[in-house]
């Protein structure tokens, strides 16, 4: 099968950064699917591990943990899926990404693909929807009150991948006042066209501007970059006994701030329940057709942004320049093998 992979981890800019390369086609264990891969996005983890990550001599490192494609085949112990079945997922940072023309998943953490949404549509959404969904609900148990904190929650850098689906998430399924926030004109204006009832800008002290709206002392935050850099802020205008939630990898935190309101402090890292195989794995694959069910009924949409073609070394290398840059809005999907 046709694959986009490296051999040894560093900046974008080498010319063996991403390389197309044939690799044996890979077979479904017990509880696996093989699908057939019609659409991929780009993550930010992406970049991280072509980046970092540590590789065998001669070993070839296929990433991608986004994909929408269709069912080839099913494993013996599967139950959910069979042939033919159009499917979304973003797979198992443990194992091969899905860079590739066929990739294998277990099925407990795939979703049945948004019928209204094309593939690179549905490719967009996996890993940000996972991680927005379970920060909100799981994390952040935002339909617990804070007592005296106003129902709001402050989304920072919203006009991201992650960001995107927490604010359609919270308008959609909560009775939270949702604002979000970004720094550029057409940033603010994707913010607000996914739903945020306000739009702050980042790049300014933010306590100042959610006491400006006059809702009172928001009960929760969501944190998706540049934490630490925030964090003041975030202890400021936080309810006291407040949810603070982030994503990112600050080199540091002073999380003694949080102590002064009794704030808590959660991560969300998408992959722990397939890296664990914790017993609610399969909390990821409901969830998933849960969004696919709400996609077709137009209450969200997708976070698709830049859409590149063809899904090569060529074209992935141009994405992860863009996801490096920071100026992405919304997701930067790749369709189609040449």
């Amino acid at each position: 099968m046709r694959a986009v992979a490296y051999q040894t981890a560093g900046p974008i800019d080498r010319a063996d950064a991403l390389v197309d390369v044939e690799l044996p086609d890979p077979a479904p264990g017990d509880r696996d699917l093989l699908v057939e891969v019609r659409a991929i996005s780009v993550n930010p983890v992406d970049t991280k591990v072509r980046r970092g990550a540590k590789l065998k001599s001669g070993e070839w490192k296929v990433l991608g943990w986004d994909a929408a494609g269709v069912v080839r085949s099913v494993g013996a112990q599967t139950s959910r899926f069979k042939a033919g079945d159009e499917v979304y997922y973003a797979g198992n940072i443990l194992r091969p990404g899905a860079n590739s023309e066929l990739h294998v998943v277990d099925e407990r953490i795939v979703g049945r693909k948004p019928r209204r949404l094309d593939w690179a549509e549905a490719a967009a959404l996996p890993l940000t929807t996972i991680t927005a969904w379970e920060m909100l609900f799981d994390r952040l148990e935002v339909r617990r009150p804070i007592p005296g904190g106003a129902r709001a929650i402050l989304i920072v850098g919203a006009a991201g991948g992650v960001g995107s689906m927490a604010v359609q998430l919270a308008r959609q399924l909560t009775d939270l006042t949702v604002i979000g926030t970004a720094s550029r004109p057409e940033t603010a204006s994707w913010v607000a066209a996914k739903g945020a009832h306000h739009v702050l800008d980042h790049s300014r002290l933010m306590a100042p501007q959610v006491a400006d709206l006059g809702l009172g002392s928001p009960s929760y935050v969501f944190s998706t970059s540049y934490s630490d850099a925030h964090l003041a802020d975030m202890v400021q205008l936080l309810a006291p006994q407040g949810r603070y939630g982030l994503i990112d990898d600050p080199p540091s935190l002073d999380v003694g701030r949080l102590k002064v309101k009794s704030l808590s402090l959660h991560w969300e890292g998408m992959f722990v329940r397939s890296t664990f195989q914790t017993p609610d794995m399969d909390k990821q694959g409901e969830l998933l057709d849960q969004v696919a069910a709400l996609i077709d009924a137009g209450k969200l949409s997708s976070t698709a942004g830049t859409r590149l073609w063809p899904i090569c070394a060529e074209t992935l290398m141009q994405a992860h320049r863009l996801v490096e840059s920071g100026g992405a809005v919304g997701k930067v999907v790749l369709e189609g093998w040449a």
